[in-house]
């Protein structure tokens, strides 16, 4: 049956969940009007980061993963700022090196999750809350109402706690608190980008496929998944926009063995292969791509006929890490697999991944894409890459419930010990444990996987 594009406009603005499966997505579809609704407290949050200026903090942290820091390390390089620091990471060195940069008496550490029981932010919060001795006026929370996080927030007499909307996931609360808190603290005209966020939604109203820009977006992605162009190729990344667009199309797409892998910079030229655009100039442009992605997204859902709102392959590495801590086992990470078979093993269609738990700045970055075109000249095949544990929370949903053409690179070093006060375990033995649970998920899934440490990746570039 032909998907009916212009149907498929007054379905999602209806709220109609038989647009996907029919299942639970009605309860996930506030993300729609979220921009309208935040109209009405932007100047509370304008009014609250003039007040944290006037307190005289100098830097912000802000601590969480996946939906919670994507949308803000996008306008953290977006604004340029230089006192803004998101921390992603549970690699000690990562950690160490936010606490060199911003030392802590001046620093507002925000804390964000929308379940509130995020490992690793709360092993962040457990970390800064000692090193501050404990003072709730240095902390805010971002989470959903009633969660473990909002409670927290309470006890500890955090300066303030901002509270999401239950309708509004994770990879779609870009609009919402969990982005806009830290763009009024970069000083980023909030006016601006929920004007452009609600222009490109009335564009998205429209019944006529040139005129909404979404629309015509999601029809490329599906219709080209169901052509066999199942590699989304983004022009670059820019300001770091492709990382926030890499969790929304593969947490939304990758389940029931089907899904788009996106691919940051990669030849756009493949018969498994499509070229999606990327431009803004402006805060309201930024808003308005963060509508058109999430929009597009939801449509390529519908002709996928997958429900773009869940994530239920998320679950299992995270279980994994937690019974690696329970088990109190002293991880050693050796080598596992050879490389040189994995990469023989590939046929045409397959991509490669590039899961690098070491620590998330420049210089690793900078190797790991030398790495990722050695790879790429060598296989003719699209390579993505992601910092361990960040991806886990991103493209980690699709390496385990999307389609068996992935071939996963685990690449791991040794940590120095780090304490997370209050545990029985440190940063060291966590990041270990999450580098062992998600492998532990591919292996048992028959996925094609090696893991190689740091050295030896520099042996490939």
């Amino acid at each position: 049956m032909v998907f009916d594009g212009l149907e498929a406009v007054e379905r999602i603005w209806s709220r109609d969940a038989n647009l996907w499966t029919g299942e639970t997505e009605a309860l996930w579809l506030g993300w729609l009007d979220v921009a309208e609704r935040m109209q009405l407290q932007l100047s509370g949050l304008s009014e609250f980061a003039q007040g944290v200026a006037e307190d005289g903090f100098e830097n912000f942290v802000l601590i969480g993963m996946g939906g919670s820091s994507l949308a803000p390390e996008v306008m953290r390089r977006f604004s340029g700022s230089k006192s803004f620091y998101v921390l992603d990471s549970t690699h000690p060195v990562s950690l160490l090196s936010i606490l060199e940069k911003t030392g802590v008496e001046k620093t507002l550490f925000v804390v964000a999750s929308k379940s509130g029981t995020t490992i690793e932010t709360l092993a962040h919060f457990d970390f800064f809350w000692d090193k501050s001795g404990a003072r709730g006026n240095q902390f805010v929370a971002i989470t959903d109402p009633g969660s473990a996080l909002e409670s927290l927030a309470s006890e500890c007499g955090f300066r303030a706690t901002f509270l999401g909307e239950e309708e509004v996931g994770g990879r779609y609360s870009a609009l919402s608190v969990f982005g806009l808190v830290p763009c009024a603290l970069m000083g980023l005209d909030l006016g601006e980008i929920v004007s452009g966020a609600l222009s490109m939604a009335d564009a998205c109203r429209r019944k006529s496929i040139n005129e909404n820009p979404g629309l015509s977006l999601g029809l490329d992605l599906g219709n080209g998944w169901i052509e066999g162009r199942d590699k989304v190729v983004l022009n670059s990344n820019f300001h770091g926009f492709g990382l926030w667009v890499e969790q929304l199309i593969a947490e939304s797409t990758g389940k029931d063995k089907k899904g788009l892998v996106p691919c940051l910079g990669e030849n756009p030229v493949g018969l498994d292969r499509q070229n999606i655009e990327i431009e803004f100039d402006d805060i309201a442009g930024l808003g308005s791509e963060f509508f058109r992605f999430e929009f597009a997204t939801a449509i390529a859902g519908a002709v996928m006929r997958i429900n773009p709102f869940n994530q239920p392959n998320v679950q299992e590495s995270k279980d994994r890490t937690a019974a690696v801590l329970a088990s109190r086992e002293q991880l050693v990470l050796e080598r596992f697999g050879s490389l040189d078979s994995l990469l023989e093993s590939s046929e045409e269609g397959d991509y490669l991944a590039l899961m690098a738990f070491v620590p998330s700045n420049s210089h690793n970055e900078e190797v790991l894409n030398r790495v990722k075109k050695e790879l790429g000249e060598k296989t003719a095949l699209p390579v993505t890459m992601g910092f361990g544990p960040r991806y886990l929370h991103s493209t980690g949903q699709l390496h385990k419930g999307g389609s068996d053409n992935g071939l996963f690179i685990q690449v791991v070093d040794d940590p120095p010990e780090l304490d997370i006060p209050g545990r029985d375990y440190g940063f060291h033995q966590l990041i270990r444990a999450q580098a062992v649970g998600d492998f532990e998920a591919l292996l048992e899934r028959g996925r094609r996987a090696v893991r190689i440490t740091w050295d030896d990746l520099y042996d490939l570039c």
